[in-house]
């Protein structure tokens, strides 16, 4: 390594013995074993074709209640109103089999909605409001219960691919004969929107932040209704089926929002974002549910969707599920509410409810049970690593980056970080584990013999400190910055950006702060909430960025791009000036050669060795600084059936996806008189009676 000879030239620069400078550093070393955590549940895996399917089935059969919506003309025949080869789940696989109709699910949330225009940036306030109206090409949540080496994004709207044997063209087949909400058919129609209106828009940036780089660049041709071509530059891009799974390519009505799009009235761009307030009801989906009543700061409530293009294998019409609530709450509030039997379900991810949650679910009469899964909710802190403008930094913002990009300073970071105490500040117990950045322990591309641990030690930080030129010039126990330097005089001072939304993270950030002063390092917290914070990330407003739950440091082969600075927009921390220039250091240099190797790669074992060497860059080179990490929790009430076995908060996607909501169901004797609005089906006003 070259941590002696960088410290040993600073100790000369600064008047320090070499020999003094070097006693203080303590090495790096392997991560240090994780405490061992029975709670955590475990999958049963299966192959893709023993969950799903698609053909045509002898028979239907429909909520019983829809009967007289048919009988009245409402709605066509349930057999109409399907494709003639629908998606099939096989009763076989699911948990509990074939379920019953019925039942509410009860959500609590944090979020508010913003409107209904997903495609527009607008949340309708996440916890799986989203997941629910909003189907995509393909889908990956439910993956956990595929093994590795059967690993592949699970067909949906997509029902096939292939590649051309060069791999430069993917072929793209989407079911046929499915239908909106409202009965409009979904087809390369609103394929064709999507890409180029909403996708290759600059003006506009879809709620998850789908860009053409997240496409690998690709040209896409519409080749017949339900037919599609994309053309890419390299070979193989296989991340982009993976990239076609929520929240990316989950294309919209083009019947209801083509209209409003500046490119085809007189709209701006605004009124477009802005055209479908949470008001509004009937917004056409593709989903499972769709919304029939809004009361501010009250509830969501969606029903289901008499479209919907699912079944199960016995030919029952999906969801088993008649109706959703979404109380308008907070995230803590969740997690009371679902242990306590007046929530249904929450995805247990702040640990300071841990203990309490564990407790009441092992009491005999506890309305819901509690599952963990693998310590995949981790927290990196990100140096901003652009040096040449990315956010027009000013001359302390730019001072700040060319200390970040100095490997002494980053290391001195790391080691002034003591994550034994930041995990115990969060939870007492077992929970967390020391995380040293980069891929999470226990996940498919992860090598314990790969992955460089900087051990905390304040002396050691304070010595990487002073071999990036820093020195406490003027005896208050802060460094501060060099004679000379652009930032000015006086203390070293860095801002951090973090989520105001999570308690934790705020937690988290003060702790961070505290450690750094303790090695002699002033920092101060930028605290934002949602889209502020998203905006102060996506324009490099920040000198250090507190980041949870990066998905790609997960499961590698979703958002892969993002692994390294891949592209000019595709990094956290390390972004192009307004030129789109990136001014990379070596070792970044290198992660990109590595991830686009990655990408273009079919070879198994040569994915393996190249993320080994990734993770080694990564945690030697500390390209994101780790925190901390703990696995997460579902919380269900104990009426539920069909939940999968082991099935994780969070690793290809949130647990709303992952359980597959559609086949969840209540037992006909554990059904509650919950439902707002039986009965009925989703409308342009509302909810809508039979007759």
């Amino acid at each position: 390594m070259t941590i002696h000879v960088r410290a040993a030239s600073a100790a000369l620069l600064l008047g320090v013995s070499g020999t003094a400078l070097l006693a203080q550093v303590t090495p790096p070393t392997t991560p240090p074993t994780a405490p061992e955590f029975s709670a955590q549940g475990e999958p049963v895996f299966a192959g893709l074709d023993e969950i799903l399917g698609y053909r045509a089935l002898d028979g239907y059969s429909q909520a019983p209640w829809l009967d007289a919506f048919v009988e009245s003309g409402q709605l066509p025949p349930v057999e109409e109103r399907l494709p003639a080869e629908p998606m099939v789940y096989e009763v076989s696989n699911m948990p509990d089999g074939a379920g019953v109709y019925g039942g509410t699910l009860r959500h609590v949330i944090g979020g508010r909605p913003e409107g209904w225009n997903y495609w527009g940036g607008q949340s309708q306030g996440w916890g799986g409001i989203d997941i629910g109206l909003y189907e995509c090409l393909t889908r990956t949540g439910p993956l956990f219960q595929v093994a590795a080496e059967d690993l592949q994004p699970m067909p949906n709207l997509a029902r096939s691919w292939e590649w051309s044997e060069d791999g430069m063209m993917l072929t793209v087949h989407l079911i046929e004969g499915a239908k909106w909400s409202d009965g409009d058919p979904f087809d390369t129609e609103d394929i064709d929107f999507y890409w180029n209106d909403i996708v290759q828009n600059p003006e506009v940036t879809p709620l998850n932040g789908a860009t053409p780089a997240t496409y690998a660049n690709a040209t896409l041709e519409i080749v017949d209704d339900y037919t599609f071509t994309m053309s890419f530059e390299s070979a193989f891009p296989e991340s982009v089926l993976y990239a076609m799974a929520y929240g990316n390519f989950c294309p919209g009505p083009s019947h209801v929002l083509k209209p409003q799009h500046p490119a085809y009235s007189d709209n701006t761009m605004e009124q477009f974002i802005n055209a479908f307030p949470p008001e509004m009801m009937g917004f056409p989906v593709m989903g499972a549910w769709s919304p029939v009543e809004y009361r501010a700061e009250d509830i969501i409530v969606m029903r289901r969707n008499p479209y919907y293009w699912k079944v199960d294998s016995d030919g029952n019409q999906l969801p088993y599920l008649d109706e959703l609530h979404y109380r308008l709450s907070t995230w803590a509030d969740r997690d009371v509410q679902a242990v306590a039997g007046t929530g249904d379900f929450s995805n247990l991810e702040q640990p300071e409810n841990f203990v309490e949650s564990l407790r009441r679910a092992a009491e005999d009469d506890a309305p819901a049970r509690l599952a963990f899964g693998p310590r995949t909710i981790g927290y990196t802190l990100f140096p901003n690593l652009s040096g040449n403008g990315w956010g027009e930094p000013d001359d302390r913002a730019q001072a700040v980056r060319e200390l970040n990009r100095d490997p002494e300073f980053r290391m001195g970071l790391t080691q002034a970080m003591d994550r034994v105490r930041l995990g115990e500040s969060l939870v007492k117990g077992p929970f967390t584990v020391q995380y040293p950045g980069g891929l999470y322990e226990g996940t498919s591309y992860y090598d314990a013999e790969s992955t460089v641990f900087y051990p905390y030690d304040v002396t050691s930080a304070r010595a990487h400190f002073e071999a990036a030129g820093l020195a406490d010039t003027d005896g208050d126990g802060f460094y501060n910055w060099p004679e000379g330097s652009p930032a000015g005089q006086g203390n070293v001072l860095l801002t951090i950006l973090a989520n105001a939304d999570y308690q934790t993270e705020r937690n988290l950030a003060e702790g961070v702060v505290a450690m750094l002063e303790e090695a002699g390092v002033q920092s101060t917290l930028q605290i934002l909430t949602g889209n502020d914070r998203d905006a102060a990330a996506d324009s490099g407003r920040f000198d250090l960025m507190l980041v949870r739950n990066a998905s790609e440091l997960i499961t590698v082969v979703q958002n892969t791009q993002q692994l390294a600075p891949t592209g000019p927009q595709n990094s956290n921390n390390h972004r192009a000036n307004p030129d789109g220039e990136l001014d990379l250091l070596p070792f970044e240099e290198e992660m990109v050669e590595i991830i686009n190797t990655f990408i273009g790669s079919r070879d198994a074992e040569e994915r393996t060795e190249l993320m080994k060497r990734y993770q080694q860059l990564y945690t030697e080179n500390l390209y994101g600084i780790g925190l901390t990490a703990y696995p997460g929790a579902l919380i269900i009430n104990k009426r539920f059936a069909n939940i999968p076995p082991g099935a994780p908060i969070f690793q290809f996607n949130w647990a709303e996806d992952n359980i597959i909501r559609e086949r969840v169901y209540v037992p006909q004797e554990a059904q509650m008189d919950l439902q707002l609005h039986p009965e009925t089906i989703p409308g342009p006003d509302g909810p809508v009676t039979a007759g």
